[in-house]
């Protein structure tokens, strides 16, 4: 079979299959998806495809079966959340964390950016220098700077809405 062929017959039988199949499945979505899926199959098949006696059955029958396959594991799926219980309830972030959280906040972009590739992802200064564009030398100032600052940031307090000078969250540490 040649390739013009197949796109004719694609063309041809593809709308005809997929309303068959809607029928059978009620979600014209997934018989869509089936019927491409049984086209695909098919595809692979082509030398021998069209020497077949009945094609398009070949793709109605692939495609019932793929949507019989996709209930089944989506029936195996829910039978299986229904087994499990529910998560029991997870404790919020402690106060450190939010006050972590809350100073890497009031630090420039770059800075907060350089703490965060350094020390949470354990990037080495010259991975963070690669992945951010900038010189080695300029990511370690901006370490220094922002363990400084939030060092800072964490022994004052100055973490939360308003902090011991009066600032408003938001307000960056430079």
């Amino acid at each position: 079979m040649t390739e013009e062929e197949f796109d004719a017959f694609y063309a041809s039988a593809f709308p005809r299959v997929v309303g068959q199949v809607y029928a059978f499945t009620g979600d014209h979505g997934q018989a869509q998806d089936v019927v491409q899926e049984a086209f695909v199959r098919a595809w692979d098949r082509r030398r021998d495809f069209l020497a077949s006696e009945a094609p398009e059955a070949w793709i109605r029958t692939v495609a019932m079966r793929l949507a019989v396959s996709h209930w089944r594991r989506a029936r195996r799926w829910l039978e299986l959340v229904r087994r499990t219980p529910p998560p029991g309830h997870a404790p919020g972030p402690g106060p450190e964390h939010v006050a972590l959280v809350a100073a890497l906040r009031r630090l420039p972009e770059a800075q907060r950016l350089a703490i965060v590739l350094h020390h949470l992802c354990d990037l080495s200064v010259e991975q963070v220098a690669s992945e951010t564009g900038a010189p080695v030398g300029t990511v370690k100032a901006r370490l220094s700077r922002g363990r400084a600052a939030l060092a800072e940031l964490l022994s004052t307090g100055e973490t939360g809405v308003l902090g011991e000078k009066g600032e408003k969250e938001g307000d960056r540490v430079r």
